[in-house]
């Protein structure tokens, strides 16, 4: 199951069942879990933790230093959950002081040529296309899918269940559950059709339509919006996650395409 072309460090710590193909590279302070599949010419670096059930396709690099002149060498990780997919020449960088590691959750796929950087946080079930990039500190939750070519400026958050078209890139924060394309990247109503295969039911896609035409359709602000939202006294989690994320936006929310 490891092939003996590959360079493992003694000090590494592989978990059982692991398939590690020839030329992969895997330094001392590595620890992987069970059943995982390194291919040929991946390499994982020091600080890399992964879970259970992950297969590396060949180029990719786990755990390499930050690419931030700020990076002093402190021991940092880059930690991986279970069952992703990580496909040719995806990047991910371990953490800085700042956060001290970067962080993918479980059941991801991230397509060739993905960068994740420092301090990232990618959460479950997250689909990031063919060569798109996440600078440092950004946060994308869960079940998120960004196409192809995506580019995401540093400190953004990208929320859960939205679809960003291919070749967008932003700076601001990508509230949950919609559709975000265009260029400049505008709010482009929900998407419907991700919510229908993630099990979301008419009520639950309705209440969240009725929250975005305040936010977004509106006469209101953002912030008279919100006040509006919250005194509704029927919030479901769906709109009540949505409140949260714009009250908490530091960068600010991308526009309609109606301003």
């Amino acid at each position: 199951m490891i092939s003996p072309l590959a360079y493992i460090d003694p000090l590494a710590k592989i978990g059982e069942n692991c398939e590690i193909g020839p030329f992969a590279y895997i330094e001392g302070d590595v620890i992987i879990g069970n059943d995982n599949v390194i291919m040929a010419h991946a390499c994982l670096m020091n600080g890399t933790r992964m879970g259970d059930g992950n297969t590396v396709f060949p180029g990719a690099v786990i755990g390499a230093i930050p690419q931030d002149l700020k990076f002093k060498g402190e021991e940092t990780t880059a930690e991986i959950g279970d069952n992703n997919r990580i496909r040719e020449n995806v990047t991910i960088n371990r953490g800085t002081a700042s956060k001290g590691k970067t962080v993918v959750g479980s059941g991801n796929l991230l397509m060739e040529g993905m960068h994740v950087a420092h301090d990232c946080v990618v959460g479950n079930n997250c689909i990031m296309g063919n060569q798109t990039k996440l600078a440092g500190e950004v946060v994308v939750d869960d079940n998120a899918v960004l196409s192809a070519g995506v580019l995401v400026h540093q400190f953004c958050h990208i929320g859960g269940y939205v679809m960003v078209q291919g070749g967008c890139r932003t700076t601001k924060d990508i509230p949950p559950y919609i559709i975000a394309a265009r260029e400049p990247i505008t709010y482009c109503g929900l998407n419907v059709v991700g919510l229908r295969r993630r099990g979301f039911n008419i009520d639950q896609v309705n209440a969240i339509h009725a929250a975005y035409r305040a936010i977004y359709q509106s006469s209101l602000n953002v912030s008279q919006a919100l006040e509006q939202l919250k005194d509704d006294n029927a919030i479901t989690p769906e709109v009540q996650y949505i409140i949260d994320f714009v009250a908490s936006s530091s960068r600010g929310i991308i526009r309609s395409e109606n301003v």
